[in-house]
């Protein structure tokens, strides 16, 4: 068995690879102030970036589904990785070679299940590419010739041939060290009556990368007529591949798709590459599945949602392309807002456009593109006889439920406007208020939903920015913090929060591990995730106020302490009133704490946070 992997390795892979370095490999980040960056969450489905990476800190934390950690946390997570394959990939990334605890140096004689299956595709990658030159692969090689792409092309996206023999790749991968039950979990294999058989024989090969570069499956072009396999055969469901979370092309265009704010998704690998070496450097397609939630989740993190974004779909037109377009955005409608039809002319794809009428020719299509919304309206409408009034009214019905899911509100209500006219209803107020009664039950139906304790209500504010001051720069409350009660915090989850940082020792003892000590010190995964969210979340100050922490510390003690200030002397009044009225002599040394705590008070608001160190 493999050893553990030396502690100081650890320590230095996680120094060694910055965590914004990491997660930027998954989505797009942001500046989010205080040296902090913004996206959306990789972990949950969201619509404004509520996910927060510290680099100076090295943590992340999402305050939407409060997931959150450091690099190999979110290694682990996003890549359903176990501790030490995490560990591994890193260290590769970072040309780290590591120590195991059993001695000996390198990768563990028995690495992980993922890592060994992505180290199986990148071999069989390697090995469908020298085999693109062999005689055998002529007919591959005249494929590609005939639909425009060179030797070039084909190793700009690593196009390949597997032989046609039984086993060729499957031998090939015994060579390299791996045993067959790594080969049949790959999927490049299958199950034989002697054993493994090759997946892909005889067929033209793309590599599928997933969104960091690393082949994790294959897709198949059929060459030959009595190959009686279907036209694309694809990797099967694996460990490291599945179809509905992965998009063809993404690894080359997620830095074009940040940097443009456009994605355009085509139907198969050759389309990929024509709209690539045409300019469309946005372009990816699904493989051998419709584009669903899981691919619309990989396009939004790198788009981050804002009001410029676009995702074009195109396709020839048919009934069934329509559907799958207008399919895919039934249940995100806000992304749908974004969204873009690009019909290619006379049912040509954009590899054929682009070999019959040149790179223009493809450029155009996508500048030509017309809103989803749009082009639903019209799809719609268009199944209905309007020459009749019963046509008529079954077309307003059949679009009115498409307008009313528009969030936008002026849009919705030009959209309203235009299908009126489209419909051929003179009365637009009434198409437009049909659109507005139905997006208004729309908007009401079943969602009931909220927290027990809104722990950012101004309640609670105060509560929550000391303690982010606590955790970030405990220098600037220390000593004073410490000696605050947990009962000073009056949402639950803060008062856990505050006696995690004491058993952590307090901020009086904080070095370069307080961080860390406090986590360690957590009682469950809940309160260490509010830990790292409360590190990272970024101070609320204004812009101008960024280099007036220390001032900002003092001022949130003092709020603190002036809360409990107040609650206590509203108790005490209670009770001194109540003592009163029941001729109880005790009322007047509840009146003499009253004082007291009036004086202190008086002093926290004359003298700030002075008043807290006597």
């Amino acid at each position: 068995m493999a050893g553990r992997i030396n502690d100081e390795d650890v320590k230095a892979v996680r120094d060694a690879v910055p965590i914004d370095a990491v997660v930027s490999d998954y989505l797009q980040l942001r500046n989010a102030g205080g040296g902090n960056l913004k996206g959306l969450c990789p972990f949950h489905d969201e619509k404004s970036p509520s996910f927060h990476v510290s680099p100076s800190k090295g943590f992340y934390h999402c305050f939407g589904c409060q997931e959150g950690g450091d690099t190999l946390d979110f290694v682990m997570k996003q890549e359903h990785l176990s501790f030490s394959e995490a560990v591994e990939r890193l260290a590769a990334q970072a040309g780290i070679t590591l120590r195991y605890e059993q001695g000996g140096y390198g990768r563990a004689s028995q690495a992980g299940e993922r890592t060994r299956l992505v180290e199986a595709h990148k071999a069989a990658a390697e090995y469908f590419v020298e085999q693109l030159s062999s005689p055998e692969a002529e007919i591959g090689r005249r494929f590609l010739g005939e639909r425009g792409f060179d030797q070039a092309a084909a190793e700009r996206f690593g196009v390949g041939y597997a032989p046609a023999g039984w086993d060729h790749a499957a031998r090939f991968l015994r060579g390299r060290g791996f045993t067959d039950k790594e080969l049949l979990a790959s999927g490049i294999a299958q199950d034989g009556r002697r054993g493994p058989i090759d997946r892909f024989r005889g067929r033209l090969i793309w590599p599928i990368r997933d969104i960091t570069g690393e082949v994790v499956g294959f897709g198949a072009r059929r060459l030959r007529e009595d190959d009686q396999g279907p036209k694309y055969l694809n990797t099967p469901e694996t460990p490291i591949y599945r179809k509905s979370q992965v998009l063809y092309g993404i690894d080359l265009a997620k830095k074009d798709i940040a940097k443009d704010n456009r994605a355009v998704v085509v139907e198969g690998y050759t389309d990929v590459m024509a709209c690539h070496l045409a300019g469309v450097g946005t372009a990816i397609a699904t493989c051998g599945t419709a584009f669903g939630e899981g691919h619309i989740k990989i396009l939004r993190r790198l788009l981050m949602d804002n009001s410029r974004s676009e995702v074009v779909f195109t396709f020839d037109g048919d009934a069934a392309g329509q559907k799958a377009a207008l399919r895919a955005f039934e249940d995100d409608q806000k992304f749908a807002s974004k969204t873009w039809i690009a019909i290619t002319p006379d049912g040509r794809d954009p590899c054929d456009l682009r070999l019959e009428e040149g790179d223009e020719a493809v450029r155009e299509l996508v500048g030509g593109r017309t809103p989803l919304f749009e082009f639903a309206i019209h799809s719609v409408v268009a199944e209905h006889n309007l020459d009749t009034a019963e046509g008529r009214s079954a077309a307003l019905e059949a679009a009115v439920p498409i307008v009313g899911q528009i969030k936008d509100g002026s849009i919705q209500h030009e959209y309203a406007v235009r299908l009126a006219g489209l419909v051929g209803i003179p009365d637009e107020q009434f198409v437009v208020r049909r659109v507005a009664t139905l997006a208004r039950w729309q908007r009401e139906g079943g969602r009931v939903r909220g927290p027990a304790i809104q722990l950012r209500s101004p309640a609670h504010r105060a509560e929550r920015e000391l303690l982010k001051v606590a955790l970030q720069f405990p220098q600037f409350v220390a000593p004073a913090f410490d000696a605050y009660g947990e009962d000073e915090f009056t949402g639950p989850p803060y008062a856990v929060a505050r006696r995690t940082i004491a058993d952590a020792g307090g901020t009086e003892s904080a070095d370069d591990g307080f961080l860390a000590r406090v986590r360690e010190a957590a009682p469950d995964d809940a309160v260490r995730a509010l830990v790292t969210e409360l590190a990272v979340e970024p101070l609320d100050l204004p812009r101008r106020r960024q280099r007036e922490a220390q001032l900002y510390a003092g001022e949130l003690l003092v709020k603190v302490r002036l809360a409990a200030v107040e609650r206590r002397a509203t108790e005490l009044e209670s009770t001194a009133r109540r003592l009163e009225a029941q001729g109880d002599p005790g009322a007047g040394a509840v009146r003499q704490e009253m004082w007291t705590l009036q004086q202190y008070r008086t002093a926290l608001l004359g003298r700030g946070a002075a008043a807290l160190y006597g």
